[in-house]
């Protein structure tokens, strides 16, 4: 993993479990395999304790670590670094995706909640206004604010998708809920009610994607699923920019119908010139949903957890299935 990492997953009560678990002191992370030091070490492990910034475990790798067991991945998706050639030579995989989902939960529950109670277009109003501060009419200018009522889109069951349902539980929302993979039951046990994608987007007041980026997500979200969207309505997305046509998006924003809080685009860094950094009806956040700073550490948890499981003998609590990874992010 990258080398700034260990300190921050692993800080406290969670590195002197890591370090009780592995015996002693893991050492710096290998940041390559390519190096003599880096093999010898590659030859003696039977976990291999990765995170973002991991290299590639490709066959090359593997032929360097005969007693390997088991990748234990302190972040999210194993797709970056996990290949075919791990899964059929047998190595179980895990990931703390599961750990991960929570903080992006939260973030997208906060900003559903500020969303409907028009938080963003009333923060520019009140800036706008404040040398006259006392003319904003609350009541007549802004009736339709407010969470009481309101509609909430999710697309895609996914970790995520669930979770923030669950966590729109307590409030007086109905939930619409859209995947090809989620039955009727399903939804209800959410509290949730399943729809087609179109009516999703043209029956709620927030959007929230949380489908996985693959090729067959990739633009699910059109120019018609925005141009139905209701006037004021907003569209969240904490998933990935590959899931909605960047160039429709920026056009429905442009008219000033729609709002859209972004913590990903596409491309995920988004380029100086882009309308996005300008237009008044959107905020942009640095793909901050998911784990950082304390929430690190819950990531490194699970992931020492899993660890002991894998030197105990037992079985995974978080093994990444590969007949999923078409489907999963």
């Amino acid at each position: 993993m990258s080398p700034r990492l260990p300190a921050r997953l692993f800080a406290g009560e969670c590195g002197d479990r890591l370090r009780a678990v592995a015996g002693g002191d893991p050492g710096p992370p290998l940041t390559g395999f390519a190096t003599a030091e880096e093999r010898e070490r590659l030859a003696r492990a039977r976990v291999l304790l990765t995170g973002w910034g991991s290299p590639v475990l490709d066959e090359e790798a593997l032929a360097c670590a005969p007693h390997l067991v088991a990748v234990v991945h302190a972040a999210g998706s194993v797709k970056a670094h996990v290949t075919p050639a791990v899964f059929d030579r047998g190595i179980a995989v895990s990931s703390a995706a599961d750990a991960n989902a929570v903080p992006v939960a939260e973030y997208t529950l906060a900003v559903i909640l500020l969303a409907n109670k028009a938080v963003p277009a009333l923060a520019r109003e009140y800036r706008a206004g404040r040398a006259a501060v006392g003319l904003l009419d609350l009541i007549e200018e802004f009736p339709g604010i407010g969470n009481y009522g309101k509609t909430v889109g999710l697309v895609g069951a996914s970790r995520i998708g669930r979770r923030v349902a669950e966590l729109l539980r307590p409030f007086d929302l109905e939930v619409l809920i859209s995947d090809p993979y989620l039955d009727e039951a399903g939804a209800v046990a959410l509290g949730a009610r399943r729809v087609a994608l179109d009516e999703l987007f043209r029956a709620s007041d927030v959007v929230s994607l949380h489908a996985p980026a693959t090729q067959r997500t990739r633009g699910m979200v059109t120019a018609a699923h925005l141009a139905a969207m209701r006037p004021g309505a907003t569209l969240i997305n904490t998933a990935r920019g590959s899931l909605v046509d960047q160039d429709a998006l920026v056009a429905e924003l442009r008219r000033g119908r729609i709002w859209a809080i972004l913590d990903v685009t596409e491309p995920e860094i988004t380029p100086p010139g882009s309308p996005l950094w300008e237009l008044p009806n959107v905020i942009l956040t640095p793909h901050v949903a998911g784990s950082l700073g304390t929430e690190l550490v819950r990531l490194g948890s699970q992931a020492v957890d899993e660890v002991a499981r894998v030197l105990a003998g037992t079985p995974l609590r978080h093994a990444v299935d590969p007949a999923a990874l078409s489907v999963i992010a």
